[in-house]
Order: structure tokens, then sequence, then C-alpha cells
């Protein structure tokens, strides 16, 4: 399967990853910036803030895209700017409301690409771009999204709520294609209906909603095992992830290697933990909105994160000594 690509050549082409490295810094920004407050159920970790709203709680997210993708593809980085803010949203058991842009551009052409992909995303998703800041002068371009969106209270899903012994599932849609401008980005969504779309985003409400998740998390950039560090990271627990299970395409029919697919970004995707007893209806809602769901390991008290495959084994992180984030700190644990 991993064409003479080693299980200790993947544990560490994924912890030396740029897209894992590049969170590092994260835990300084929150020792920096972090003030208690009232109604703050849940902030830095999480994938939005979640803020006391009655029955319901508000989720605010936000998110920016590599200056190396707006190079290579501003459509595609307008159309991720959108994409990777309402998945923020959708991981967290919620329905995405209105989104607001900060655009900084230095070339009329990156800038007409650039709006063409937000509001392509924008419309395929039925999630209205409302307003925002617009630098028309500056030397650089630069696209950063924040989120609105809301959730039942008792539905949230959560990053650092993960459980020893519950699975984790890994789900990902399948059907797409490596993005022609970025070897490590699958595109599953581009070429898809709003319907399919919006199903796949309203299927995690629906897990939250009946109780069928203890932890989630959208994949982003450190890829489906970087993901997974991130929510175990904050959960404060381990896991043993089988690689052979983990859904993939046909990686020969796509050009890539194993250790680049568990780098990527997927057009569609998501780390999911659950009880054992919710597993087969955890993977089977997703089946039904086109999403391959596997369980690819269990969450341990081990707090590392293990690859394994053929007898073979290797430590990816050890969240003891280093983390992906950089939250833990000897006297107080940020979430």
């Amino acid at each position: 399967m991993f064409h003479n690509c080693s299980t200790e050549k993947i544990a560490t082409s994924v912890r030396e990853y740029e897209g894992v490295t590049r969170k590092h810094a994260i835990g300084d920004m929150v020792r920096a910036l972090r003030i208690d407050s009232e109604g703050i159920l849940a902030s830095f970790g999480e994938d939005a803030a979640v803020i006391a709203h009655g029955d319901e709680v508000l989720l605010l997210a936000a998110d920016g895209i590599w200056s190396r993708l707006m190079e290579a593809d501003p459509y595609w980085a307008g159309y991720c700017a959108i994409l990777v803010n309402i998945h923020d949203i959708a991981a967290m058991g919620g329905t995405p409301i209105a989104l607001v842009d900060i655009f900084s551009i230095a070339s009329t052409a990156i800038k007409d690409r650039v709006i063409q992909g937000m509001h392509d995303a924008s419309s395929q998703f039925g999630v209205p771009v409302v307003g925002g800041h617009l630098h028309p002068d500056t030397p650089y371009s630069v696209i950063d999204v924040a989120i609105l969106g809301v959730a039942r209270r008792d539905a949230v899903i959560y990053s650092h709520t993960a459980n020893t012994g519950d699975r984790i599932i890994a789900a990902i849609d399948l059907d797409g294609r490596v993005h022609p401008s970025c070897i490590l980005n699958w595109d599953s969504v581009t070429m898809k209906s709003p319907e399919v779309v919006r199903s796949q985003i309203a299927v995690l409400k629906e897990l939250g909603e009946a109780h069928l998740v203890t932890a989630g998390k959208d994949i982003s950039n450190p890829g489906v095992i970087g993901t997974l560090g991130m929510l175990l990271e904050v959960s404060r627990k381990g896991a043993v992830v089988d690689l052979e299970a983990i859904p993939r395409p046909d990686l020969k029919a796509n050009g890539i290697s194993f250790d680049q697919w568990v780098r990527m970004y997927p057009g569609m995707g998501f780390i999911i933990t659950a009880r054992e007893e919710h597993v087969h209806e955890v993977i089977e809602r997703f089946a039904r909105v086109g999403i391959s769901a596997a369980s690819i390991g269990s969450v341990d008290d081990s707090r590392a994160l293990r690859v394994s495959y053929c007898r073979e084994d290797a430590s990816v992180f050890d969240f003891t000594q280093d983390g992906i984030m950089h939250l833990f700190s000897e006297t107080k644990w940020f979430i």
C-alpha cells in the first residue's frame, strides 16, 4: 500500500509537514491574548469559539489562506477562504449564517479571480458574504474570512471532549481529484451540486443533535493524522491509528503516494470520535451523503499518537513532551 514508504517515514512526514509545524506558534498567541469572559463556553483549541446565547450558542471562527495558494491559484484561494470557514462551523455541529472578509490586494487580476472564487463557494453552500474590509493598494495579496454560525447549546461538537475507549472515525469524500494547482489539496467540492455539499455539512449537525459523537474536527491543512493529533492534544488523550483503515481514493490512478494522501487537505473531510455502539450509525449517516467513513483507531490515555501497519508502528506525536499547537502549560490548559 505504501509504495516502499515505511510507517516511520509516514510518521515523520506528518510530524515535519509544514501544515503541522505552522501550528506551533498558536500556544504563545493564546497565552498572550486569553482573557476569561462570562458567556464564553469554549474558545482556543476549538474550530470555533462557543458563545452562550439562550438555548442556542453562537459559533465564531476565522481563517486565512496561505499566500502560496493565492499565488498559485487565486480562484481556488478565494473558494477555499469560504470553504474552510464553513467547515469550521459544520465541524462544531452548527449551521453557518454569514461571513465577512478582509481582503488585501496588489493586483486587479488576482482580485477578480479571488472574488469569483468566494462568490461561487458562497452561492454553492448558501452562506452569504455580508461585509468586511478592503485594502486596495497593498504590496501583497491576502484573503482572510470570519464566519458566524449557530447551534443548539446541547448539541455542540467540541474538539476537547474525546474519551478513553472512543473509536476514531475518519470521514472523507473520495469522489474528487488532486487539485491541479496544489498537489496537497483534494478537490471534492467544486464539481458538486449545492444540494450535495449542503447535505454533507448538515450531517454533522444531525450527529450532534442525535448525540452520536463525543468530539470532532474538520480535516484542515495538517491532514487527517495531523488533525487527529490536534483533537487528541486538546482532549489530553492519545491513540493508535491503523493506517490501512484510513479511507483513500485510488492513489495510483491519481498519481499520489500514501504519505501525500495523509497530509492532504480534503475538500470535505472530518475526524470524529464516538462510542463503540454508535460507530455503525455514524458511518451510515456519512455514507448517505456520499462521504466514505471508517473506524481507524481508538482513543487511549497514552497522551501520544502512534500509527501502525502490518505489525509495525511508529510515534507521530508525544503530547507529554511537545504538541502541535503548544497549548499546554504547567499551570494551565488553554482550551
